[in-house]
C-alpha cells in the first residue's frame, strides 16, 4: 500500500474522530472543508459552534480526546481562557470551535469553505450503546388484558363523574363544606297530608241522620188508643 493511500484512510480516521467529539458534546453547525489545495500545512478544516464558554471548552476537551483514542498525537488547544473561539490543533486537521457571533463575524466559510467534505453526521456510538442496553435488557411481561367494557365502567366512568358531579352531588359537597349534617331518610321523607274534614260538616251531617232516623220510627208506629170513659 503507497503512501499516499495511507495519508487519505488517516485523514478520514481523524476527521471522522474529530466529527465524533464534537456530536458527543451538541455541537451545532458542523462542517468540514478539503483545504489541501490552499494550504501545505493541514489537509481540513473544521468547524461547529457552541453556544456558551462551558459547552465549547466541553467540545474542544471531548475533541482532544476523541483524537487520542483514535491513536493519533494529542492535540494543542488555543483560546481555551475565555472559551469564544477555542482552536485545536491536530496536525492533518484544525478545528475551529466557536460561539455564533463571533463564526459570524469571521465568516472562516468563505475563507476555508471552496471544497465542503460530505460526511454522514450522527455517530455510531450511541446507536450501538443502544442496541447492546436493548439486548441485555429483560422483556417486559405482557400486560393483563382487560375488557373494553370494564375499562370504561372503571376509568371512564370515574372521570366522568368527576368532571360533571350531579346536582345531587354538588349540594352534598356545599353542605358537607358548610358544616351541615345530611338529613336521613326518615326525615327527609316529608309527611302525608291527611285532608281534614271541617267540623261544622260532620256535627250537621250527624245531627241531619239522627233526625231522620227518630221521624222514620215515628211514622212506624202505631198510634195510641184513647182510654174509654164510663158514664155513671
Amino acid at each position: 500500500m503507497n503512501k499516499p493511500t495511507v495519508a487519505k484512510k488517516d485523514i478520514n480516521k481523524l476527521q471522522r474522530a474529530i466529527v465524533d467529539g464534537l456530536e458527543d458534546v451538541k455541537a451545532q453547525d458542523i462542517v468540514v472543508f478539503d483545504t489541501e489545495h490552499l494550504s501545505a500545512l493541514f489537509e481540513r478544516v473544521i468547524v461547529a459552534s457552541g453556544t456558551s464558554n462551558r459547552q465549547t471548552k466541553g467540545l474542544a476537551a471531548s475533541v482532544r480526546d476523541a483524537v487520542r483514542e483514535a491513536g493519533f498525537e494529542k492535540p494543542r488547544l488555543e483560546g481555551e481562557v475565555n472559551g469564544e473561539w477555542i482552536i485545536v490543533d491536530c496536525g492533518q486537521a484544525v478545528v475551529h470551535i466557536m460561539q455564533p457571533n463571533f463564526r459570524q463575524y469571521y465568516n472562516l466559510e468563505e475563507l476555508w469553505g471552496e471544497k465542503p467534505v460530505r460526511m454522514k453526521l450522527g455517530s455510531a456510538k450511541p446507536a450501538v450503546a443502544e442496541s447492546a442496553k436493548l439486548a441485555t435488557k429483560p422483556a417486559a411481561k405482557a400486560a393483563p388484558k382487560v375488557e373494553p367494557s370494564l375499562r370504561r365502567s372503571n376509568a371512564a366512568k370515574k372521570g366522568v363523574a368527576e368532571a360533571f358531579p350531579s346536582k345531587a352531588q354538588m349540594k352534598k359537597d356545599a353542605d358537607k363544606a358548610a358544616g351541615v349534617k345530611a338529613p336521613t331518610r326518615k326525615s327527609a321523607a316529608p309527611a302525608k297530608k291527611v285532608a281534614a274534614k271541617p267540623v261544622k260538616t260532620v256535627v250537621v251531617k250527624a245531627v241531619a241522620k239522627s233526625v231522620a232516623k227518630s221521624a222514620a220510627k215515628s211514622s212506624t208506629k202505631p198510634a195510641a188508643k184513647k182510654p174509654s170513659v164510663r158514664k155513671a
